[in-house]
């Protein structure tokens, strides 16, 4: 029988794995459709929708913008002359995350879209699409704010929305829209789901929507592979690549009611790339504290227990639950 001492310091390591970093591994179930690591305590009012609701009505952060860019480690991008936009527009104007990283060793791209929709890369260990990796799972970050009534969109840069973009796509891949890739979300895996089409939309229907205030929620934006530093097609520098996206679509965002009255802008890679090395994230909000910069370590399950506290969905998922939220980049938190 282990000693009171060995139980306390295995109860603690889930915890202690979350703040340094380290991921737990891949679900031993990929579908992952039960298990005690969905459980949290009873008071925890994310439990209660009626709570839930009304929490929302409090909360400072009404709408997400989250803008996911590929495969650039933060030092190569902070200081880089090929992201002038980055480093002398949203650097000061940003809170920033400089000890922010994928979970340890999980790559390549695919994996860690999957865990900042579900706390867990729910075995996924490779970028095949949704019809080999897709999972039913229903405990992911976009079915609780669906069944919560919290508005959503992914939109993503070059697909056509007149069908559920399971497939590829011009210069667009399924591995970097994880919604995709649970089918809840796409009527088990139906290339005509309703649900998905209404919800999976051009990135170009942004600014229509943004100029008609039709805009709010969890907003989730991709550029294609040529627009998020995974190519240097267009310029022959992927970091300008990327940069120029940023320049483009930022403004704009920031000229929206949705960002003027409680908008937040999380911008962030979704690995490191030759090595285990911070990857970075940047907070644009008025909400936000404009040059700050902390070292905090914080990991994709940070960004997930984020949106579902500013949301106030639960209960925490997987690794959610462990995990330090953005809260210490902003003066108004959620």
């Amino acid at each position: 029988m282990p000693s009171m001492r060995a139980t306390l310091l295995i109860a603690s390591l889930p915890f202690a794995a979350s703040a340094l970093g380290f991921a737990c591994g891949p679900a031993s179930d990929p579908n992952d459709v039960g298990g005690p690591e969905y459980l949290v305590s009873e008071n925890d009012p994310t439990t209660r929708p009626a709570e839930s609701a009304a929490a929302r009505e409090t909360h400072q952060i009404k709408t997400a913008f989250v803008i996911l860019l590929e495969n650039q480690n933060w030092h190569e991008v902070k200081g880089s002359t090929s992201a002038p936009y980055i480093n002398k527009v949203l650097l000061p104007a940003s809170a920033s995350a400089e000890n922010y990283r994928n979970p340890a060793f999980l790559h390549p791209s695919e994996p860690n879209y999957i865990w900042m929709e579900a706390g867990s890369n729910l075995g996924i260990l490779n970028n095949h699409e949704p019809d080999e990796n897709h999972r039913t799972t229903k405990k992911h970050l976009t079915r609780l704010l669906q069944d919560a009534n919290v508005p959503w969109k992914s939109y993503q840069q070059g697909i056509s929305g007149t069908r559920c973009p399971l497939t590829a796509e011009a210069d667009y891949e399924p591995k970097h829209n994880a919604m995709i890739f649970f089918t809840d979300m796409t009527d088990d895996n139906n290339i005509a789901s309703k649900n998905c089409v209404d919800h999976v939309r051009p990135e170009s229907e942004l600014d229509v929507d943004l100029a008609n205030d039709k805009v709010s929620g969890y907003v989730f934006i991709t550029p294609d592979r040529c627009h998020n530093m995974h190519d240097g097609c267009v310029s022959g520098d992927a970091i300008k690549n990327g940069d120029d996206f940023l320049a483009a679509e930022i403004p704009r965002i920031q000229a929206s009611n949705a960002y003027k009255n409680g908008g937040a802008i999380f911008i962030t890679w979704d690995e490191s790339e030759d090595g285990e090395y911070p990857i970075g994230m940047l907070v644009l909000s008025p909400l936000g504290r404009p040059g700050y910069r902390t070292a905090t370590p914080f990991t994709h399950s940070s960004f997930l227990r984020t949106m579902q506290e500013i949301f106030a969905v639960g209960p925490f998922i997987r690794d959610a639950k462990n995990a330090t939220p953005l809260a210490e980049l902003f003066t108004a938190y959620p």
